[in-house]
């Protein structure tokens, strides 16, 4: 299955939810920024994603953004950083 690279950042109005987010995002991708991941995910584990965090949000005062950035293989973010340099996630063995 080919792995997509996304972006996903979360706006959560609850301290305890984001903490909730906080934790299944780091389980999915790694840590860019405050609320902020970057993640390899295929199909399976993007719906696995997406679903835990929809059963996790306050539908009316909390948001989240997933976006999807193209075949993680292919795909070369034009990003510009400023500060600690941005390194996009690699590709590693998921061990459960």
């Amino acid at each position: 299955m080919k792995e997509h690279l996304y972006i996903i950042t979360y706006d959560i109005s609850d301290t305890r939810r984001w903490r909730k987010v906080f934790r299944i995002m780091n389980g999915f991708g790694e840590w860019l920024q405050l609320s902020v991941f970057q993640c390899r995910l295929n199909r399976k584990r993007h719906a696995q994603l997406v679903t835990l965090l929809d059963d996790l949000l306050n539908h009316n005062e909390d948001h989240i953004l997933i976006m999807d950035l193209g075949v993680a293989s292919s795909v070369t973010p034009q990003i510009v950083s400023l500060g600690k340099q941005y390194k996009t996630v690699a590709r590693e063995p998921i061990i459960v």
